[in-house]
């Protein structure tokens, strides 16, 4: 048995090369065909030679074919995968420099200066729709897989108007658990663990080694380490951008909420949450937390990746599995789609509608992030108990209102509640403030037709 996979966005070249890196060495995808889509021709056509290349390499018998037309990609697809960003950093760099002239900082700031701004969001939340629309007329039985940003505002929104559509959202932010487990020495065989929230907002609510209660595990390791999991004398250089669950600041929530706040939820860059953490340069200190230097090591870091995928594109002689390892990836699709095509039952974290309110205290019709086990019968989530009254409040207040607020301005094209969700930002002080920054940001040429639709 075999499936067609549509990745739309193929040219965000790590994330291709990881979903075929995942599909070459499982062979339940022997026969599969794989449709790299990219508006982009030269960067399609790299990672098209990449991935033809890895599955040579891996003499696995998948058809890999490429195109810029992307109904066409979708053409007979089970599953389309949507890794695209419309934006662009450096359109995002020219946002975030509006938004600090403006007077706001990272810390707690998810619709102005986290990478799911408003500005952003925007474009994306089109492309996302536009997408689903072809899917719908094209390959109507196919499942929506979104990885791409804003993952929290993008099922919500669609799965409410399209409710006959088969949306998922997938984030490997989850497995930042590792992150904590890794550097603790744990293997990762006997680790068995629960998160849930919502995309970005997401704690760690069970957690077992061996058996055991490892909660008890890191308490003794905290106390043994002078109160940190980090190695001593670490930098976030040597550690890397998977530090969030490791930073002085995650590990202060923890004492205060009792749970381990995991992927972006307490970023040191993006949303930044809390905004407490981030209040002046002495206090970013204290916890070791500087956001702009953060995104300063996250833009270097793509480049380094682009400039070694040019280099193993040019150079053939370079095998590409030696390059970019046989090793399974974090990333959680494969083992999605696995499970919904050859009836695996996979356990995945996945985003859906809290339809069947297994998350509770939260909304029925608003996204939620929690396990599920998969198979070809679909997604069967999980029930929990939710997070504790204290998480909740912030959830509800810090996450959910903004993005309800978001998509209301979103679907009434209106400027006034564009410039309420702006307010909700703590680092807005007024009103004008709020209304300079959307004037500044709509300025902006590659706004224009954002500055046109909320006329």
């Amino acid at each position: 048995m075999s499936c067609k996979i549509c990745i739309i966005g193929a040219g965000s070249a790590i994330f291709s090369l990881n979903l075929i890196k995942d599909i070459c060495i499982n062979e339940k995808f022997k026969g599969s065909t794989v449709s790299l889509m990219d508006v982009n021709e030269d960067r399609l056509n790299a990672i098209y030679g990449l991935c033809t290349r890895y599955a040579s390499e891996m003499e696995l018998d998948i058809n890999i074919i490429k195109t810029q037309d992307r109904r066409e990609a979708m053409q007979g697809a089970d599953f389309v995968l949507n890794v695209a960003l419309d934006y662009g950093h450096e359109r995002y760099k020219q946002g975030i420099k509006v938004a600090y002239d403006h007077g706001y900082r990272f810390g707690g700031s998810l619709h102005v200066l986290h990478d799911e701004a408003f500005f952003i969001n925007f474009h994306q939340l089109r492309l996302m729709e536009s997408i689903l629309i072809d899917v719908l007329d094209i390959c109507p039985d196919a499942y929506y897989i979104m990885v791409a940003n804003p993952v929290q505002a993008g099922v919500t929104y669609l799965s409410r108007k399209y409710k006959n559509a088969k949306v998922i959202g997938m984030c490997h932010g989850y497995t930042g658990v590792y992150s904590i487990t890794d550097l603790m020495g744990l293997d990762r065989k006997y680790i068995d663990f629960e998160v849930c929230g919502v995309n970005h907002f997401l704690w760690m609510t069970n957690f077992t080694y061996k058996g055991e209660d490892g909660y008890k595990l890191i308490d003794k390791y905290l106390e043994e380490h002078n109160g940190s999991i980090w190695p001593e004398g670490a930098k976030i250089e040597d550690i890397g951008l998977k530090a969030d669950e490791c930073s002085l600041k995650a590990i202060d929530l923890y004492k205060r909420y009792g749970l381990f706040p995991i992927g972006d939820t307490a970023s040191a860059g993006g949303g930044a949450w809390g905004w407490e953490y981030h209040t002046d340069a002495e206090t970013e200190e204290k916890y070791k937390s500087n956001p702009y230097h953060w995104y300063e090591l996250y833009f270097k870091e793509c480049e380094e990746n682009v400039a070694r995928i040019k280099e193993v594109v040019e150079d053939t002689s370079i095998k590409v599995s030696d390059a970019f390892s046989t090793v399974p990836s974090d990333e959680p699709m494969i083992p999605l789609i696995e499970g919904l095509a050859f009836g695996t039952g996979n356990r995945v974290v996945v985003n859906i509608l809290n339809e069947a309110g297994c998350m509770k205290g939260l909304p029925t019709d608003y996204e939620v992030e929690v396990s599920a086990i998969i198979d070809k019968g679909g997604i069967h989530p999980i029930c929990n108990n939710g997070l504790p009254k204290p998480i909740m409040a912030h959830l509800l207040r810090d996450r959910i209102a903004p993005v309800e607020m978001e998509l209301a301005a979103f679907e009434n094209h209106s400027r006034d509640l564009l410039v309420d969700l702006v307010m909700m930002d703590p680092w807005t002080k007024s009103r004008k403030q709020a209304e300079e920054l959307i004037d500044a940001i709509f300025d902006l040429p590659c706004n224009a037709d954002m500055k046109e639709y909320y006329k």
